[in-house]
């Protein structure tokens, strides 16, 4: 049998609205995914530390400061600096189209605004990040 995925849920910046996010971690956890919450207020190089301390299959990012180009751009950078690309980056908050089309250019695997179905995140973290445990 196949292990869970392992998800760091952060929220990156000074923003401090975490009740989406923690909904979303709740989610995730009941579909099976092992969640690791990092809490408010994180750097991208906190996030990036715990997923790799953690051994994480993924990160999700909940920005709704306007910092996201900023913020998933730099845990981007910083999972190359680490040789750590198979971690897929995903995300949401209040981000543009324009913003959204620019982040999957860059390499982040999917962004969902808010209103987005939790049955809908959860469907494709578990169709999408494999765990790297996994036999």
């Amino acid at each position: 049998m196949a292990g869970a995925a392992r998800v760091v849920v952060a929220k990156p910046g000074l923003d401090g609205h975490d009740r989406g996010v923690k909904i979303v971690a709740r989610v995730l956890r009941d579909a099976g995914v092992e969640v690791i919450y990092t809490g408010l207020r994180q750097t991208p190089e906190m996030i990036v530390a715990a997923a790799l301390q953690e051994d994480a299959d993924a990160i999700g990012l909940s920005v709704l400061s306007g910092a996201h180009m900023t913020m998933f751009s730099r845990v981007l950078e910083l999972l190359r600096e680490n040789d750590a690309q198979d971690i897929r980056v995903f995300g949401g908050g209040i981000i543009p189209d324009e913003d959204i089309e620019e982040l999957e250019r860059l390499g982040v695997a999917k962004i969902f605004t808010p209103g987005a179905p939790t049955a809908e995140i959860a469907a494709w973290v578990k169709e999408n990040v494999r765990p790297a445990h996994a036999a």
